[in-house]
């Protein structure tokens, strides 16, 4: 059987195109050969065959109409032989079905009518308009050919079966072709809604997943900004430093060119981490240095000071260690976040990181510098670690605040959720 590839990203019909009409391939998967647009998909070996059998079917029916004429002494030999010439028309006209299924089903109603041995070809007639068109269409030429059987018997009566009997026959026999070919429709119109609805799903799966990558290329970006800002911001104080007072004593020099060797190495420790989360299935799972937690603010706070920063850190929860480690993480960023901050726009201003909290009640962490003592330059890209706090701690059900304070400083406030064991 033919069908189309499990995997819904291939988009060309496969298989045997020879078994399936070729109606239905045009509407599952347009044939780039098939010319002009609204030109007649060509036919398939399966058409060939239905076609035949069609062909056949109605020059049977014909051919026993007639054997009935020439047994009916009623009719003449001029009438029989004028009925056959027509039924052949008629039967030959069946090869047109495909092309002009309307107009081949309209014809057929007087033809039929004038004619006893071109039955056949009208039933295949009415069949291909069930297949190939809507209700409607159905409806409107299948009810003037079921109300012109009455009448078709009544002047040209069967010779074999009574009146009542004949007309019932030929209205169940005309419903039932009628029914098969609307069976036929809907069994086509299914296998082209699946493929549509395929097609959807393929379509939003690739969405789907254009979304996950571009949430995880932002998760990345923010993860790099947070960690490697607050490296970078140390390597720039300690070389500006050296910069401007390289008649510094011998010790403060080297004490210098150790925390920007330092903070180079950690840097690079850092960019291997966050380019490993590419490559590892679990971004928090991969190899490499254990992320930090808010146990690491007392290093954090340490190495700020180490980097000539007035630090003040008044941390009030008893076992950091008890904090998730996801929470703790986005403390721990917080804070990192709002030192760097202090010192690129507040430079020698004393920084307070005070973290409060309990379990099921949340955790505070509040970041706060006073105005700095001499204007600070411009730094480009302001605003943009801020922006991915605040998004950091809505994911990770909290909030955070960040407003200028009275005396002309600056404070981050955030509250992350602590739940209860």
């Amino acid at each position: 059987m033919s069908t189309v590839s499990g995997d819904l990203s291939i988009r060309t019909f496969e298989g045997r195109r020879w078994l399936f009409p070729s109606a239905v391939i045009h509407e599952l998967d347009p044939d780039p050969d098939a010319g002009p647009a609204g030109r007649r998909p060509r036919r398939t070996a399966r058409d060939w065959l239905v076609d035949f059998s069609c062909f056949l079917l109605a020059v049977l029916l014909g051919a026993a109409a007639a054997n009935t004429m020439r047994q009916d002494p009623n009719v003449s030999h001029g009438l029989a032989v004028a009925d056959q010439l027509i039924g052949g028309l008629a039967c030959g006209a069946v090869w047109l079905r495909r092309r002009w299924p309307t107009g081949l089903a309209i014809a057929m109603i007087p033809v039929g009518f004038a004619s006893d041995t071109a039955g056949g070809a009208a039933m295949v007639a009415l069949f291909t308009l069930a297949v190939h068109r809507p209700f409607r269409y159905v409806a409107w030429i299948g009810g003037i050919n079921l109300a012109l059987v009455p009448l078709f018997y009544w002047l040209r009566p069967d010779p074999d079966l009574p009146y009542l009997a004949v007309v019932i026959l030929v209205l169940l026999f005309s419903l039932l072709v009628v029914s098969l070919g609307m069976f036929v429709r809907s069994k086509r119109q299914l296998m082209v809604s699946l493929r549509d609805r395929a097609r959807r799903a393929e379509t939003e799966a690739g969405l789907r997943a254009e979304r996950a990558q571009r949430l995880a290329r932002e998760a990345i970006a923010r993860e790099m900004h947070d960690v490697l800002a607050h490296r970078l911001t140390l390597l720039s104080v300690h070389a500006g430093a050296l910069e401007f007072r390289p008649d510094a004593p011998q010790e403060e020099i080297a004490r210098a060119a150790g925390v920007i060797r330092e903070s180079a190495h950690e840097a690079l420790q850092d960019l291997r981490e966050i380019i490993g989360v590419l490559r590892a299935a679990d971004g928090d799972e991969a190899g490499g240095r254990p992320q930090p937690t808010l146990a690491a603010l007392d290093a954090l706070a340490a190495e700020s000071r180490q980097a000539g920063m007035k630090v003040i850190l008044d941390n009030h929860v008893g076992d950091p260690a008890a904090v998730p480690a996801s929470v703790g993480r986005t403390a721990y960023r917080i804070a990192q976040e709002g030192l760097t901050n202090a010192r690129k726009h507040a430079p020698g201003a004393e920084v307070t990181v005070r973290v409060t909290g309990a379990q099921g009640d949340g955790l505070d962490i509040t970041v706060h510098n006073p105005a700095p003592a001499t204007e600070a330059p411009h730094v480009p890209g302001s605003g943009q670690g801020l922006i991915g706090l605040t998004e950091r701690a809505t994911l990770a059900g909290g909030r955070l605040e960040h407003r200028a304070t009275g005396d002309g400083g600056f404070e981050v406030r955030a509250w992350l959720p602590w739940p209860a064991a």
